[in-house]
């Protein structure tokens, strides 16, 4: 190719097209067909009749429903408040009732409702659907958490682009200073719109921002440290982990058992998956699992620390090498380039 501004700008091209293509392959193969896939159910009984109609149900459901049997509905109620069902089936002749946590998952709940309607209207009865633990009024779907870990990925995987930019002339002990400071600052940005803005959230700010520093204080840490090694491909790369794998595995639309195994196995010890979890177990479930999630941002955030100390290592010895080149004058043209090119890798850096 003989013309070099061309080929700069195919090059640039490159990453955009990347992104089209990873994109698409991660939300349609994440959204496009959700269904049940183990679904855990319960159906309460402890006769004969509970434990045939669990079995009809298995067989009929295949693998799309993982059936068990529960004595009581209190402790079916345990078990959706505890997230180790998604919906349990209380059989009566008069008035089968199907017990739901819809804050855990609203498209779980109505995945459930749809299993088990046939089964009441085989009996000619209607199916009494009760909800034990609703999303607040401000949130009905519960998916407000969803797009509230969209806003602070955003914010966090942008300001990587910044600092790896504009700020990569900084040693690296004042990137990590910026790193922390910005993921405070963008926490307390996602507990505004969660708390007094769009009421999200009723309680527990404090530690619902602390979760968010977590979260995003993880995000700037790896996307700094990768900086030093990937340059301009540092974008691609986040967009990968942090919005490509994260969001289509955070459980804020669909749950695991909603998606196939891939995106289910990543929901499992993910960021975002630890932290949607992590805020609905701190509003809705009285903090069940909350130590669970919180060790897994933890887990993130301790990665990060590595991979920005590796980097700061990496650099020192680069700086303390033997100065074989004497650079020349840095003119005012290229000065300007310079800051096109850190402007345009600050630019590339995409929403959802």
């Amino acid at each position: 190719m003989r013309s070099p501004a061309l080929r700069h700008v195919l090059t640039h091209l490159i990453t955009p097209l990347l992104m089209c293509l990873g994109m698409g392959l991660a939300y349609m193969g994440a959204f496009v067909t959700p269904e049940p896939n183990h679904l855990p159910v319960a159906v309460v009984g402890s006769g004969p009749r509970a434990k045939v109609l669990a079995q009809t149900v298995k067989d009929s459901a295949g693998s799309r429903l993982d059936v068990r049997t529960v004595t009581t509905r209190a402790e079916a109620v345990h078990l959706l408040k505890s997230r180790d069902v998604t919906g349990a089936y209380v059989p009566s002749r008069k008035a089968p009732e199907l017990l739901v946590a819809s804050a855990a998952s609203d498209t779980g709940a109505t995945a459930v409702e749809k299993a088990f309607t046939p089964v009441a209207d085989q009996a000619g009865v209607p199916l009494k659907v009760t909800d034990v633990a609703e999303p607040v009024a401000d949130d009905p779907t519960g998916q407000g958490l969803f797009f509230l870990l969209i806003a602070l990925s955003i914010g966090s995987y942008a300001s990587v682009a910044a600092l790896g930019a504009a700020g990569s002339t900084l040693p690296m002990r004042v990137r990590a200073l910026l790193a922390l400071g910005v993921s405070a600052v963008v926490g307390g940005i996602g507990v505004l719109l969660a708390g007094p803005v769009f009421h999200l959230a009723h309680h527990d700010l404090a530690r619902l921002w602390g979760m968010a520093w977590l979260y995003s204080a993880g995000i700037l840490f790896i996307g700094v440290g990768l900086h030093t090694f990937l340059k301009r491909w540092t974008t691609l790369t986040m967009m990968v982990l942090f919005v490509m794998l994260n969001f289509t595995s955070s459980g804020g639309l669909f749950r695991p058992e909603l998606q196939n195994g891939f995106f289910g196995t990543l929901h499992a010890f993910w960021n975002g998956a630890g932290f949607v979890e992590g805020i609905r177990s701190l509003l809705y479930f009285g903090g069940d699992g909350l130590g669970r999630n919180v060790g897994t941002l933890a887990a993130w955030l301790l990665v990060g620390l590595a991979v920005t100390g590796i980097a700061a290592v990496y650099e020192r010895g680069r700086a303390s090498g033997p100065a074989v080149v004497v650079p020349e004058p840095v003119t005012v043209a290229q000065e300007v380039a310079e800051a096109e090119a850190a402007e345009a890798e600050v630019e590339e850096t995409v929403g959802v």
